[in-house]
């Protein structure tokens, strides 16, 4: 690869194998170089490829605004999340992720702190993102001599979640997260019970309450099913099914979006299953 453009000492505008524009980063990999010039491959830490999700420019003018070090351990956390998940994270992630972490390290810098008023949830909901959040603390401890606060293991996992499921904004996780908070709250209600949180029913009721959300906010929908199932389980689960109903009733009226009879039917199931727990 040669250089197009120098755009500080630590990155570098350049094209691929296939021509494509991509922005390089690596410590010192600009220094005192000039368009036309080979990169030094084994300087490069980074490279970002422009796609529909992030152009060059915009991640040139981001990344040279946030100092290396910064970038560097996003890379890294982002690393170990893909890792300890087992699953590709949307390559949005590196931009949010590193300025979020460098606006996090301003704040703290400055004695401002943030409150996050999901972290009790995030613990609950999304406990292995959590983690992930915890020892990415560690990395920036470790890395940049910079305590961050709990709240942040939180913050930090809300983007894994959000890359992973690969939602527009993680502001949309936390309207997820308030849903699914919602739901358990109308189960508990309707039947006055407290929920097994440790039990695995609890579990398969939580990760199908994730992927409702999911649907929920990007406007998509399961597949029909056949009509003699769904009149055979209202007939089966009656208590269920007219719980799921209130469910359909605060999904109305706060979301404006009538729920179809298969979303009624799995979450019927699933409000059985823990129910009977």
């Amino acid at each position: 690869m040669k250089i197009k453009k120098v755009v500080n000492n630590n990155i570098v505008i350049s094209d691929d194998s296939s021509d494509k524009e991509v922005v390089v980063m690596g410590r010192g990999i600009g220094f005192q170089k000039k368009i036309g010039e080979a990169i030094d491959e084994s300087m490069i830490e980074k490279v970002y490829i422009d796609s529909d999700e992030l152009s060059v420019s915009k991640l040139t003018q981001l990344l040279s605004e946030i100092p290396l070090e910064h970038i560097q351990v996003a890379n890294e956390i982002i690393s170990f999340a893909k890792v300890s998940l087992g699953q590709k994270l949307s390559d949005k992630i590196y931009l949010t992720l590193s300025d979020h972490i460098n606006y996090a390290i301003e704040r703290v810098n400055e004695g401002i702190p943030i409150k996050n008023e999901l972290l009790w949830e995030i613990k609950r909901f999304y406990n292995h993102h959590y983690l992930i959040g915890r020892e990415a603390l560690s990395m920036i401890q470790n890395k940049l001599g910079v305590t961050l606060p709990e709240d942040e293991a939180g913050f930090i996992a809300l983007h894994i979640v959000n890359a992973e499921l690969d939602m527009d904004k993680v502001s949309q996780i936390a309207e997820m997260t308030e849903v699914i908070q919602n739901i358990l709250n109308i189960i508990k209600y309707h039947f006055n019970i407290e929920l097994d949180e440790y039990s695995l029913n609890y579990e398969r009721l939580i990760t199908h309450l994730k992927f409702f959300a999911q649907r929920l906010f990007t406007d998509v929908s399961l597949d029909e099913e056949d009509d003699s199932f769904i009149f055979m389980l209202k007939e089966k689960y009656k208590e269920e099914y007219e719980c799921t109903l209130k469910v359909r009733d605060y999904i109305l009226k706060e979301y404006g979006r009538d729920l179809q009879e298969n979303e009624l039917i799995y979450l019927t199931i699933h409000i059985r299953r823990v129910r009977n727990n």
